[in-house]
């Protein structure tokens, strides 16, 4: 976007640009998102920024208003393969925290000096400048949800002091954490999260809105996690249309419990997360926002495969269809070789079968949920004879387990796509629907089509589609694949 079409964006309020951009007025001191309620500025006081952490390095603070540091992130950021959109996936998982920059450079292969110099030329700020806006959100998040004390959130934000931690707060939000403690949003607000501070966010967990832009095809997406879901490690409570889904996490520092309610809010899905570690909290948020593909922006999806004649009516019929993810990628890999060459049914029963044999039991159940998906550690060497299995296919689990508990294949979110697709499919036993499916739901490939799923040729058949034309619905092939798999049994070809 130009900057002239970007300001025109900022006139027009328009939220489907919230997350894409931001911009800051040079009179106020304060960077927003395009959708902000607060009177339009003069075009020549207007500044544009692609990220936050850009803008509070221009020295901006962010706006109290349209709380800019809650949109939803660059759809763009999942489907760039390149260095700086490994990069910013990586940062958004927390690598940066954990391993600093030289660990993010390690795993995108480049020198931190390279690393330094790509993200400061596109994105107008470095690594560490991006870690610290999300330590800053992850900060506000717990100051507002929790009643825990300054000290306590200032490390489980990943701060390193107090004392950095209070002088961010200042910089970003112009405010002491005690004043934006003070500033918490209520109920009604539009942005950012809400709740009522807990007595402690370990027991209450810490209730968060997840923004969304565009519509959000809730039923369609939650049907697909209910059919999917494991005993002990997931479950789906509640009718249709009022569902929430609860599953394990495995996190860095620990594990936790994640809801996640059906109803929408206004572009924003109820979110609470128990933890016991608060310094997974930004980890688990990410994972979480992939599981859901919170960031896609279903307006250049609906307009990329719109214009396919056979794919327009199923893309208006589900408007904000996603692709979902992964909360666990060495999960999904696994779940996938299970699930290979049978049916959604049997995979499941399976994967049953396999958490109820190797599962890590929680602490304290919750509910329904009372196991930790198998780590690869912990299959790696295991003879997974009481699965019912054949020993081809469980010799295919131990060998690719055995490569993730090496670091042989890596699915973590900053991975090389091509050449973690080409590593798997070098593993014995598996083929190309498999390493497909781990890397559009594992890695976050938007433009996976799994041609050789007898499903997805089905419903390319019932609407007349042509696979062989699919470069024309690229980056968003991953997508046009889940419309296939809604596609009505009843429908007829669109084309002759």
């Amino acid at each position: 976007m130009s900057e002239d079409s970007m300001y025109e964006a900022v006139c027009s309020r328009d939220a489907r640009f919230d997350g894409e951009f931001f911009f800051a007025v040079a009179t106020t001191g304060i960077y927003c998102r395009p959708s902000c309620p607060a009177t339009t500025p003069h075009r020549k006081n207007v500044r544009f920024f692609p990220t936050a952490a850009a803008a509070q390095g221009g020295g901006f603070r962010a706006c109290r208003r349209c709380r800019p540091d809650a949109v939803p992130g660059s759809a763009e950021w999942n489907a760039r393969a390149d260095a700086v959109g490994r990069a910013m996936r990586m940062i958004g998982d927390g690598v940066v925290d954990r391993e600093g920059v030289a660990g993010l450079a390690a795993r995108l292969g480049y020198s931190a000096r390279q690393v330094q110099r790509q993200l400061g030329a596109e994105l107008g700020a470095g690594p560490v400048a991006l870690a610290r806006a999300q330590r800053a959100h992850t900060a506000r998040i717990l100051l507002q949800t929790t009643a825990l004390q300054a000290a306590e959130i200032a490390f489980a934000a990943g701060f390193a002091s107090v004392r950095q931690f209070n002088d961010t707060i200042r910089e970003i939000y112009a405010a002491t954490p005690t004043e934006l403690r003070a500033a918490r949003p209520g109920r009604d607000s539009r942005f950012g999260p809400v709740g009522r501070p807990a007595a402690g966010a370990a027991s209450a967990g810490v209730p968060l809105r997840l923004a969304y832009r565009g519509p959000y095809a809730t039923a369609e997406v939650f049907g697909y996690l209910a059919r999917r879901a494991l005993t002990g490690v997931e479950e789906v409570v509640g009718g249709p249309g009022d569902r929430t889904y609860r599953r394990t996490l495995r996190l860095p520092h620990g594990c936790g419990v994640v809801e996640i309610d059906e109803r929408p809010g206004d572009g924003w899905l109820e979110c609470r997360l128990h933890l016991t570690e608060l310094r997974d909290l930004t980890t688990a948020t990410q994972r979480i926002r992939r599981l859901f593909d919170l960031d896609a922006d279903p307006y250049a999806v609906a307009e990329r495969l719109g214009t396919d004649p056979a794919l327009a009516p199923l893309v208006a019929a589900r408007p904000g269809l996603r692709s979902p993810g992964s909360a666990d990628a060495h999960e999904l890999a696994v779940r996938a070789v299970l699930g290979q060459q049978v049916s959604v049914a049997a995979g499941q029963r399976l994967g049953n079968a396999l958490v109820a044999a190797y599962g890590t039991p929680l602490t304290e159940p919750s509910g329904g949920l009372t196991h930790l998906f198998p780590g690869a550690d912990d299959l790696a060497d295991s003879p997974l004879t009481d699965l019912g299995m054949p020993e081809s296919r469980r010799a295919t689990l131990r060998t690719l387990a055995a490569a993730l508990a090496t670091g042989a294949v890596r699915l973590d979110t900053g991975a090389d796509r091509d050449r973690t697709e080409k590593e798997l499919l070098a593993l014995r036993g598996i083929g190309p629907w498999t390493a497909g499916y781990i890397r559009m739901r594992a890695l976050g490939d938007p433009d996976v089509l799994l041609e050789g799923d007898v499903a997805v040729r089905a419903g390319a058949r019932r609407t007349g589609a042509f696979l062989e034309d699919s470069e024309g619905w690229r980056p968003w092939r991953s997508y046009a694949m889940h419309h296939f798999w809604n596609a009505p049994k009843a429908a007829r070809p669109a084309l002759a």
